[in-house]
């Protein structure tokens, strides 16, 4: 099986990666651009597999995102690259928009031909996953039911509107073009190699060095 990942030197990404090559093998190409928030460390000790590939690509870029998928000609890809910060949007939306909204266009366009040039075999098997976020559904109050897949969409934030976008943008293609795609809206994620600028790093880090410890809302 070869999977290809976008955005695998990202936290979810890195240990997404691992999993799918120690623990089942897989053949995995890992296309990220590297921002601040990737980190090839995390990828240490599969970097060296013959099972691992990587290629320093910005999903932003059309033809340099087209040449790898083709040629590595992936049975799944896993859509993880993004900015996905909010208080980052609200200080500056345009890293936002362009990456998680014209990269998914650009990933989904160049899956669109890919899928329509490779053989009946091959279709039966291809999926497109699109990792999402909660944060499309808005915010709950305390006696809200829980959020599920079909809850309405009501982002709050750039960050929130950016991924309800690209959500909407994979679902068009699904229904437009016959595109095999799932969409999964995940919650907060928390483990090994997250961005310190994260709730759980940040607290533990503030807490160990006897900072004072940052309060979200009231």
């Amino acid at each position: 099986m070869k999977i290809l990942v976008t955005g695998g030197a990202g936290f979810i990404g890195s240990n997404l990666i691992k999993l799918l090559i120690s623990k089942y093998s897989f053949q995995v190409l890992n296309i990220d651009k590297l921002t601040y928030a990737s980190n090839l460390e995390a990828l240490k000790d599969i970097s060296r597999s013959k099972l691992y590939s990587f290629k320093k690509v910005d999903i932003c870029n059309f033809e340099d995102l087209k040449k790898c998928i083709f040629q590595f000609k992936p049975n799944k890809i896993l859509h993880l690259a993004a900015e996905s910060h909010v208080d980052r949007s609200i200080d500056n939306a345009e890293n936002f928009i362009q990456t998680n909204i014209i990269g998914t266009y650009n990933l989904l366009q160049i899956t669109k031909e890919y899928y329509d040039a490779i053989d009946s075999d091959l279709k039966s098997i291809f999926r497109f996953h699109h990792i999402s976020t909660d944060e499309v559904f808005g915010s709950l109050k305390n006696d809200d039911d829980k959020f599920i897949e079909t809850s309405r969409y009501d982002p709050r934030s750039p960050y929130a509107a950016s991924k309800a976008s690209g959500d909407h943008l994979v679902r068009a293609w699904v229904n437009t073009y016959g595109i095999p795609a799932v969409i999964s809206n995940c919650s907060n994620n928390y483990g090994p190699w997250q961005f310190p600028e994260k709730l759980i790093p940040l607290t533990i880090i503030k807490a160990l060095n006897n900072q004072p410890i940052p309060i979200y809302g009231d």
